[in-house]
């Protein structure tokens, strides 16, 4: 059953590589023709959508195989969570494509998704049974409504980085443009930690720290990737690899921040690799194919997948969340980082509705907001998940 899940959501990744593909195709391929002879939109489009709809249905096969497995709904760790963030992504697409019909949608979320599945890989992906403080049914009801939700509000980050790509001027450098270098370096830094993790599991490359953690207790970690920032009070235990350059304090996990590093310096260097190859900012380089954008209908769509992802996300994020912390440690609030950013993330998208429906805030702002909001979930799901120590570090 492991090995049928396990190719499932290979059968999958693919298909949600076709899709980006046709997508793709269907913005920068010659039209079709009609028996008359005349010009007519081309069919790629409906083949995106085709293939999209069956990369949702082999990764739901490949959910619910594993859940059969496990004995228990497949989000209890980093592997599982975000694979099936990035289901729930591919999810919500098909049904706003199936509403709005824009292939370019398409070309913005079927990358996405397929990266954030990449990026789930990275971790290990072994069924372990569940230690237990997840060992409830609110794990299911919570973590999945939570993913729902942040699925959905995917779908308005990418309508909203089309917008911007769609709209700014970049012949200006400005604040605008510099941001918006700043979004594709970060999407590029999350490739570079998908290939730095895919070249060192292949060199088998290991070093192992005993350390001493935030409860004062001596433990051991494992690093999988040239070890930069070493545990607290690490001594290293593996012979002829690199030795840290510092060492982070207990509160910090160290090997994920040394992760998140080395993340950010492989995305510096392909920001600029790319930037060297199309000899212009990589907005810029995008910019040209996405003439046939609507900015209004785009911004119709970040606006509605927003208004429908943000009650999802708060039902499972704050309530669903509040009502398993008081059974799991008899209180509903403990400003633990995770909590912390919940609530962050919730007033953020509180504040996007209330400017955008009481402020007029449509168009670019807009726009910008939807990018921002969803970079706070990847902030939480990142850093303030793996690096920061807490009671949600077990989701690793």
């Amino acid at each position: 059953m492991a090995a049928l899940s396990g190719n499932l959501l290979y059968i999958a990744f693919f298909l949600y590589l076709g899709a980006t593909i046709a997508f793709t195709v269907s913005i920068t391929g010659r039209k079709w023709r009609n028996k008359q002879g005349e010009m007519s939109g081309n069919r790629w489009g409906t083949f995106g959508f085709i293939f999209s709809i069956l990369g949702s249905l082999f990764s739901i096969g490949y959910f619910v195989t594993r859940w059969i497995h496990a004995g228990h709904a497949p989000v209890s760790n980093m592997f599982e969570y975000m694979t099936f963030l990035g289901i729930a992504i591919g999810f919500a697409f098909v049904i706003i494509y199936a509403i709005y019909r824009s292939n370019y949608l398409g070309l913005f979320t079927m990358p996405i998704v397929m990266l954030v599945i990449a990026y789930a890989s990275m971790f290990p992906g072994e069924v372990a049974p569940l230690i237990p403080a997840l060992q409830s049914h609110w794990l299911t009801i919570h973590v999945i409504t939570v993913a729902l939700g942040q699925g959905i509000l995917a779908i308005g980050m990418a309508a909203g980085l089309l917008y911007l790509i769609r709209t700014l001027d970049f012949t200006k450098t400005n604040i605008q443009t510099r941001a918006l270098e700043f979004v594709m370096y970060c999407l590029l830094s999350l490739v570079g930690f998908i290939l730095m993790g895919t070249i060192f599991n292949a060199l088998n490359y290991e070093a192992s720290f005993s350390y001493i953690n935030e409860n004062g207790l001596e433990a051991e970690m494992t690093y999988n990737l040239p070890v930069l920032v070493g545990p607290h009070e690490g001594e290293l235990l593996t012979e002829g690899v690199m030795a840290p350059f510092v060492h982070a304090p207990a509160l910090i996990v160290a090997n994920d921040l040394n992760t998140v590093i080395w993340s950010l310096i492989s995305g510096l260097a392909l920001y600029w690799l790319l930037r060297l190859i199309f000899r212009k900012r990589i907005g810029a380089a995008i910019q040209p194919i996405l003439k046939g954008v609507s900015p209004q209908v785009v911004d119709e769509v970040s606006y509605r997948a927003i208004a429908i992802g943000f009650p999802v996300f708060t039902l499972g994020g704050l309530i669903f969340a509040m009502i398993w912390a008081q059974i799991a440690w008899t209180r509903f609030w403990g400003w633990d980082p995770k909590e912390v950013w919940a609530l962050i993330t919730f007033l953020y998208y509180a504040a996007y509705l209330h400017l955008r429906l009481s402020k007029g805030w449509h168009g670019e702002k807009s726009a910008w907001l939807c990018v921002g909001g969803f970079a706070i979930i990847m902030f939480n799901l990142v850093f303030v998940n793996l690096v920061i120590a807490g009671l949600h570090s077990y989701a690793l």
